[in-house]
């Protein structure tokens, strides 16, 4: 319904008499006016009257003062019925169509299918069928996975069915109140430069979205259900990664009330680990992940595992592996010894990317397919532990990244599949074949199991094999933290935050000197070929480094987070295999570095 033009004009003094007052900025208010005015936003422009009646000022400003980007992990935000930087059936209907008609646009002459899935969180479901109805009201065949489904099966999905994109309603581990869409191009990757910049203008410029009920799709067969077929083919390609060996584990589980039951289980079931226990409190598909601790379902808090343990011990489990809620990380607690009275310890990423590394580097030799073409992947963040592993082997390493899989994901296309071996970057995410192009924790859970189960076999533990390759490769010890800042004003001060970094950078940290300063958002060339195009934005971002030592021993690399409104730290130690003096006292030794660095970046950014 359509507001009378003196009811909008009441609402526009009042909007104005706000910014003159300073109750809202100039960028909400610009943005609110179009809500107001625009038949487009007819539809809502009574909320968010309604809100301005109410005074909702702050409120107002918050799902306003930005239009919400595509960052590392597609378009994220807080769920709230109005508002362009918020996620609501406006957002998501003109993404969907933005989507829509950029990718007709490229696919010209092609009959275009497109494949869609969603999580456990709230609306959810809502949002993907919205999606599904503009995908097909554009004349997109869609493919849709009707019920809770991983992302990397939807990544899967897309290359499988042939499609020239999909859709992924998910937000991840954020918080309850969040969700989005990720955007996946025909090669099953998230989008890369140049098409994410083009299509993320034809998103704003949607005037109108068009769509069919989700019923009436599938009753016309232009929207199909095909779930069933796909997770066939989804298990049987990752079973493609397994290797024949000990199968005598016992395993907890827990999909943190996410999708991983659909992926992780039967996986792990079709590799012949028949011992598998999903951890009760969290099996429930529940968007407000009621169980978990602030309700942030993310296996990279180490709180999360705590009745993990206490249950894996109570059960006589030998690991414990946790998802987060779309089942592209993968977390795991194991005991630090192989007795039955062993204390138990939580890996990071880092750590489960190492092992990885290990693993599928030694069974590809086992195979005797092992050569010098052969690659493995990671972003500039993660652990050198991985890269030092790989090149003792004479395996090539491609290290130096920005954060995103999705960069992971152009180098397997760029470098070709045939030779990657593994893909993985710090925050938990890992690839293993080239069934997908983005994390999959469900191939990386399966792997893992075997290597755990050989382990066993031998008397050992994932805890025990990690301190082996520290004492071949050098220890390693990494450590992240974040400092939130929401909002507009957030926002500025990571801009400052970032901008003091490059100009006036703290001059020792930890007691160590700064010895380098790097920042890596470089201007980019002229490229012809996309993939070269997106092969150089892969290595130029909003990132600095800061380097204590001549050696690269010790160094910190400072970013804004692409998903959330945070500025993320990443603190590097090393201690070369040769002066290694006892792995015990030099863990402590280099974990109180880090933690002194650590505390130096603190006061410096709060300074």
């Amino acid at each position: 319904m359509t507001m009378a033009r003196d009811i909008v004009q009441k609402y526009l003094c009042q909007l104005q008499q706000a910014l003159s007052q300073g109750k809202i900025s100039q960028s909400a208010a610009k943005n609110i006016e179009r809500w107001l005015v625009e038949p487009r936003y007819a539809e809502y422009a009574p909320q968010v009257a309604q809100l301005i009646d109410q005074e909702e000022w702050k409120l107002l400003d918050d799902v306003f003062w930005q239009v919400i980007p595509f960052g590392t992990g597609g378009r994220r935000g807080r769920m709230f019925p109005v508002g362009c930087n918020a996620i609501n059936e406006r957002t998501i209907g003109e993404s969907a169509q933005g989507v829509a008609d950029y990718v007709k646009s490229v696919f010209t002459g092609q009959q275009l299918a497109c494949a869609i899935a969603y999580d456990t969180r709230h609306r959810s479901r809502q949002f993907a069928e919205l999606c599904a109805g503009v995908m097909a009201a554009s004349g997109y065949k869609v493919y849709f996975l009707d019920g809770f489904r991983s992302t990397p099966e939807l990544s899967f999905a897309v290359r499988y069915k042939g499609c020239q994109c999909g859709i992924m309603v998910t937000a991840s581990h954020n918080p309850p109140s969040d969700n989005a869409v990720k955007v996946y191009w025909s090669n099953g990757g998230q989008v890369l430069p140049p098409h994410d910049e083009r299509m993320i203008e034809a998103v704003m410029a949607v005037q109108d979205i068009q769509k069919i009920p989700f019923e009436e799709g599938l009753r016309s067969g232009q929207i199909v259900c095909c779930q069933e077929e796909v997770d066939r083919a989804f298990v049987e390609a990752i079973l493609r990664q397994s290797h024949p060996g000990p199968r005598n584990l016992r395993i907890l589980y827990s999909p943190l009330h996410g999708v991983g039951a659909s992926a992780v289980v039967p996986a792990l079931q079709a590799a012949g680990f028949n011992d598998v226990h999903i951890y009760g409190p969290h099996a429930e598909p529940n968007g407000d992940f009621p169980n978990v601790p602030d309700h942030i379902a993310n296996p990279e808090n180490k709180a999360v595992f705590e009745p993990l343990i206490a249950e894996a011990v109570k059960i006589g489990a030998d690991i414990a592996l946790a998802t987060d809620p779309d089942c592209d990380r993968l977390g795991c607690a194991v005991p630090i010894r192989s007795d039955s009275q062993s204390p138990w310890t939580t890996l990071t990423g880092n750590q489960i990317g190492a092992l990885l590394t290990d693993y599928v580097i030694r069974k590809t030799q086992e195979q005797g397919r092992l050569s010098a073409r052969h690659y493995v992947v990671e972003t500039l963040v993660t652990t050198r532990l991985i890269g030092r592993i790989a090149r003792n082997h004479g395996v090539r390493v491609i290290d130096d990244l920005m954060v995103g899989f999705k960069w992971i994901g152009a180098t397997i296309d760029y470098e070709g599949p045939e030779y990657f071996l593994l893909g993985a970057e710090e925050s938990y995410g890992f690839l293993i074949g080239d069934h997908a192009r983005d994390k999959d924790g469900a191939v990386a859970a399966m792997v893992l199991c075997e290597l755990a189960a050989e382990l066993k076999e031998n008397g050992k533990t994932l805890a025990m094999r990690l301190d082996e390759l520290f004492a071949t490769h050098g220890l390693h010890e990494e450590t992240a933290f974040s400092i939130a800042l929401p909002g507009q004003e957030g926002m500025q001060k990571m801009v400052e935050l970032m901008n003091r970094f490059r100009s006036d950078p703290p001059k020792s940290l930890g007691g160590k000197p700064v010895v380098r300063v790097r920042d890596l958002n470089q201007p980019l060339g002229q490229y012809e070929d996309e993939l070269e195009l997106a092969m150089a934005v892969a290595r130029r971002g909003n990132v600095v480094v800061l380097e204590l030592d001549e050696q690269g021993h010790q160094y910190v690399a400072v970013r804004p987070s692409g998903t959330e409104p945070k500025c993320k730290f990443y603190i590097f130690g090393y201690v070369p295999p040769e002066e290694l003096a006892g792995l015990a006292k030099d863990k402590t030794i280099l974990r109180r570095q880090l933690d002194a660095i650590a505390g130096d970046l603190r006061a410096y950014a709060n300074g």
